[in-house]
């Protein structure tokens, strides 16, 4: 009978114990937590680009994550009202490409939060093309930014934002090696694009984009072309005037179905690009993985 109650009283205290690390574990995983900058991306490049510079001191929340959609027909969330709310810093690209964003910003209003616009911190914007992101040069303007917004959020760690902001922008440097090999064995191609997202480094590559301008924006924009940019954009793919077409993949419409297929029959090699991050990349091997299907695809065409 006294060995019963021994077990017993033993299994108490073994629980006991338990419960206490339990709590333990939970009350500082909490803490953690609550230390941490949280931080708010629309676009998931800007939240990897985030988490790279801010290592453990940031937890990131991505809103725009899906390689599969069209970033232009996102419609926001109670979710991502919540996480607004919270954040500390919201990274947005601006230039109208993520308009509902502002809307949430503006039901949430908080003047402790910092609000970082890639557009307006991109040091070489392209007229009227909000796709940033895919210039190497704005992209490290930007990075510089979210270190000083997370240097001013914790100056504690200032070294180490210092630290990786000094990594990251050595890790950009193939980039743009890879985009000056192109454009020396390459300059000048003729190329298509079905909207304006690749101008970024098709001009740095000097690349001779012949789709019409007009053509490429009405698809960025998700308008229609009107019939006679249609008709050049299908004529340049029919009569083999364009040696590569580059295609977004997240943009598609019937217009841009069409010049694909025309592309295939053609034999004309096509490279697929996203707005949007792919799940499992980094910012830096997701362009390097694009430019690296061009040079294929330029160099076969060759």
């Amino acid at each position: 009978m006294k060995n019963k109650y021994l077990y017993i009283l033993i299994a108490i205290v073994i629980l006991a114990i338990l419960g206490y690390g339990i709590k333990k574990n939970i009350l500082t995983a909490n803490n953690s937590s609550s230390s941490q900058i949280q931080v708010v991306a629309v676009e998931n490049f800007y939240g990897d680009i985030t988490e790279q510079l801010g290592g453990n001191h940031v937890k990131v929340l991505s809103i725009l994550s899906d390689p599969n959609a069209d970033p232009h027909e996102y419609e926001s969330s109670v979710q991502d009202a919540e996480a607004i709310n919270k954040a500390n810093i919201v990274i947005e690209n601006g230039l109208d490409y993520d308009t509902w964003m502002d809307k949430l910003l503006s039901a949430s209003p908080n003047t402790d939060r910092t609000l970082l616009v890639g557009g307006k911190l991109a040091s070489h914007p392209l007229p009227d093309n909000p796709h940033v992101w895919y210039g190497v040069d704005n992209v490290q303007t930007i990075a510089q930014d979210i270190t000083n917004a997370l240097k001013q959020k914790d100056p504690n760690d200032s070294s180490e934002f210092d630290q990786n902001l000094a990594k990251f922008d050595s890790s950009l440097i193939p980039l743009s090696q890879k985009m000056n090999d192109i454009k020396e064995k390459y300059s000048g191609t003729p190329v298509g694009l079905t909207e304006t997202i690749y101008l970024y480094q098709t001009q740095a590559m000097n690349l001779n984009v012949l789709t019409p301008l007009a053509f490429e924006r009405a698809i960025a924009e998700g308008n229609d072309p009107s019939a006679d940019n249609v008709a050049k954009a299908n004529e340049q793919i029919t009569k083999k005037e364009v040696k590569v077409l580059i295609y977004n993949e997240q943009t598609i419409t019937p217009v841009t179905t069409n010049l694909e297929n025309e592309a295939k029959q053609q034999n004309i090699p096509i490279v697929p690009v996203t707005e949007t991050m792919p799940i499992g990349k980094h910012y830096q091997n997701w362009m390097m993985d694009q430019l690296t299907d061009l040079e294929n695809a330029l160099q076969a065409a060759k």
